[in-house]
């Protein structure tokens, strides 16, 4: 079914498109969190509408965009957002923020598509390319501010950002109970694995049978010597 994206949406598509998607992701996903609304024939005309009388004011020459370049690298740009205390925010400012904001501010329309950056997700001080033309490019300063407050100095926002890495990284790290835990499941999962590394041992041979001592042959019994034949004397 199709939907106007009301919020960019990853590997969806950004603010303001019709997009088409599986009607149960957007009656369970996109409509319930108003990241989209349905895209009936009037909500779309309305959206041409507003897209042709922006393309007005894009760059349509070299020399145009050479033109908004210098007023764009002239401008900062500042949102007011939610943050924490070591600067991430709790959302993002993303391309079409920025897209919208030099609109609403100057009345010039650039290609969300090309501007070169994903998502700011910490306050600060950044310095956003956005291609106006083949060959012009500028960078717009952007100031992203803690809601209610001010932007802190660069020191601040480097300790800021080294305390959040350093969270982080305890968060990572397991606990000495953790990880006697672990090297305890470990031990487990090794004992079965090394019983069946070892060789079973193989069957004792049988002995052999002993072998029966040979039968003596008995002695044949001897016989008696045949008296020799009595020689014949002559009388004398």
């Amino acid at each position: 079914m199709e939907v106007i994206l009301l919020n960019d949406v990853e590997k969806v598509g950004l603010r303001g498109e019709v997009v088409n998607v599986a009607r149960g992701y957007a009656r369970n996903y996109l409509l319930p969190r108003r990241l989209a609304e349905l895209a009936t024939p009037a909500k779309v005309a309305e959206l041409e509408k507003r897209d042709t009388q922006r393309a007005r004011h894009e760059a349509r020459s070299f020399e145009h965009a050479q033109e908004i370049a210098e007023t764009l690298a002239g401008t900062e740009l500042r949102f007011d957002v939610k943050a924490g205390p070591t600067g991430s925010l709790f959302g993002s400012v993303t391309p079409t923020d920025i897209a919208d904001e030099i609109w609403r501010a100057l009345k010039i329309r650039v290609d969300r598509r090309k501007i070169g950056i994903d998502t700011i997700k910490r306050i600060g001080r950044h310095e956003v390319p956005i291609e106006l033309f083949q060959d012009v490019t500028v960078n717009v300063k952007t100031a992203v501010v803690p809601e209610g407050g001010e932007l802190p100095s660069e020191e601040e926002l480097e300790a800021m950002e080294s305390a959040e890495r350093a969270e982080l990284e305890a968060a990572e790290q397991p606990s000495e109970g953790d990880l006697e835990a672990v090297l305890a499941a470990e031990a487990a999962a090794a004992e079965p694995e090394a019983a069946a590394a070892e060789p079973e041992a193989a069957p004792a041979k049988p002995e052999p049978a002993e072998t029966p001592a040979a039968v003596e042959e008995p002695d044949e019994p001897q016989r008696d010597a045949e008296p020799a034949p009595a020689t014949e004397t002559e009388p004398a």
